[in-house]
């Protein structure tokens, strides 16, 4: 076990142990520090967590059986999903460091140049020296509640955040290693908050003053940069975790400007998290989705009412405490997917309160009456929502941006036909090009496009109106609204 080391500003850091590595652009101290690369069982168990509940606490009042039941949110129950999440983390922090080994004479020199530059003021970051960076940039997309930062918050706590280097091979090797850092973008959608946060947690971290020397209010983000990219480097910054990324797109060509910039000219992998809301944003840049192309992207879509379902159901149903233990049975499964429609987040805390409701009310079982009681009463304002995910109506879940199900083919950038024209006339722009007069097939269509429905919907004697509003595209304004209007 690595030795603790405690920094004068009380942070735990872990003196570096270097670990002979298989594959041959690893053999760098950076990456040779980090734990070990380890099988999918071994991942398991690391990420694996359960609460503790013991016998005579089933027996205490009900003012303490409430205080206990917050345990269950600790629960981690592994998937295949966070193994994968688990390996792209892991993935991104080394491949970053193949191209920034500190005793690579190209990347010294590299660095050295970009430092000159900064302290002359000069935040033009193209230089004449040959660096090619190995850094990439994984994603993370699902809906709110569907646990990607607490799945990512899990695996990055497996991973010292700091470690101090003395010596490598007989060589004096002073240096201080921050294997991640994470950054919450803020609701303004401000990359300047951003780059402040980076700052102001690094200092916290390390018990350093970067934001004292090298902050004012009057440097411009483009000059802020550079500095940051910098500083990054200094300390040997593996991974830039940036959640919330939906809350950027209200100046999203700079935003992507700056990811990019971060990797191609500094080095440093990112990981950006994010609600659908952001889809359109990564679509738009190609730079970003080639790059999310190449280390891929994990989807956190709501679960099915499947296997995996049923296994985190019966990891959280040992956690009751109330005298009459009640036994999972398919209805309770069936209709506690039905009130939470495989949100994970949502799950937890709909069987959290309904323990809640049964220890205040003295009950002790729990029965899908209750469930229906407790839904109704404390998930008031998440009904909307879950209706619409339960229609699969795309006009219900268009009111809800963060609610939308994506499919990995969508993540590709979309690009739009432009037509030509030449001498006033529309020339061909490709071979599958519709000719005037020329029948169209059906089967030719896409399934959601609007003429398909409307033609399949004549051959069922429906009207094109009639059509549209069973495919979801036109929906009744009451319907939506309901009773509130």
């Amino acid at each position: 076990m690595s030795k603790e080391i405690v920094l004068p500003n009380g942070t735990v850091a872990i003196e570096a142990e270097y670990r002979e590595q298989l594959i041959d652009e690893f053999n760098n101290p950076y990456i040779k520090a980090l734990p070990e690369i380890i099988s999918k069982e071994e991942i398991v168990k690391k990420l694996v967590f359960r609460p503790k509940i013991k016998n005579d606490e089933l027996f205490l009042p009900k003012e303490y059986k409430l205080n206990m039941l917050p345990r269950i949110y600790k629960l981690f129950l592994p998937l295949p999903l966070h193994v994968d999440v688990w390996n792209m983390i892991n993935t991104l922090i080394r491949q970053g460091y193949v191209a920034r080994n500190p005793f690579d004479s190209k990347f010294k020199r590299y660095s050295n140049v970009l430092g000159t530059k900064i302290v002359n003021k000069i935040y033009n970051l193209d230089t004449n020296e040959n660096f090619r960076t190995t850094a990439q940039c994984g994603l993370l997309l699902g809906i709110s509640g569907s646990g990607k930062s607490t799945t990512v918050q899990r695996v990055i706590n497996s991973i010292p955040q700091i470690i101090i280097h003395n010596e490598y091979e007989g060589r004096n090797f002073n240096q201080m290693q921050v294997t991640w850092l994470k950054l919450e973008a803020s609701a303004t959608g401000s990359i300047k908050s951003l780059i402040l946060q980076f700052f102001m947690q690094l200092d916290s971290l390390l018990g350093t003053n970067n934001m004292q020397r090298y902050v004012s209010k009057h440097l411009s983000v483009d000059m802020m940069i550079p500095i940051m990219g910098q500083v990054a480097n200094s300390v040997g910054l593996g991974l830039l975790i940036v959640d919330e990324l939906q809350h950027l797109d209200k100046q999203e060509k700079n935003v992507m400007n700056f990811f990019v910039t971060i990797m191609n000219s500094f080095g440093v992998s990112l990981l950006l998290i994010g609600t659908p809301a952001c889809c359109s944003m990564l679509q738009r840049e190609m730079r970003i989705a080639r790059r999310v192309s190449g280390s891929g992207a994990v989807i956190f879509n709501p679960m099915q009412n499947d296997k995996e379902f049923e296994i985190l159901i019966r990891g959280i149903w040992k956690y009751q405490w109330l005298m009459k233990p009640t036994k999972l049975t398919k209805d309770i499964v069936d209709t506690m997917f039905e009130k939470s429609q495989g949100i994970c987040d949502l799950v937890v805390k709909l069987y959290v309160n309904v323990q809640k409701r049964a220890i205040e009310k003295g009950l002790e079982e729990i029965t899908i009456d209750l469930i229906n009681k407790t839904w109704n009463k404390e998930f008031v304002l998440l009904q909307p929502m879950i209706q619409a995910i339960k229609s699969n109506n795309m006009a219900k879940k268009m009111m809800f941006e963060d609610i939308k199900e994506i499919e990995i083919a969508n993540l590709a950038p979309k690009i739009e036909k432009r037509r030509l024209f030449k001498n006033d006339s529309i020339e061909e722009e490709t071979k599958t090009k519709i000719v005037k007069n020329k029948k169209i097939k059906i089967s030719e269509l896409e399934k959601d496009d609007i003429r398909r429905i409307v033609l399949e919907g004549k051959k069922n004697n429906k009207s094109e109106y009639e059509a549209l509003q069973e495919s979801g595209i036109l929906i009744n304004l009451d319907e939506i609204l309901g009773d509130k209007v």
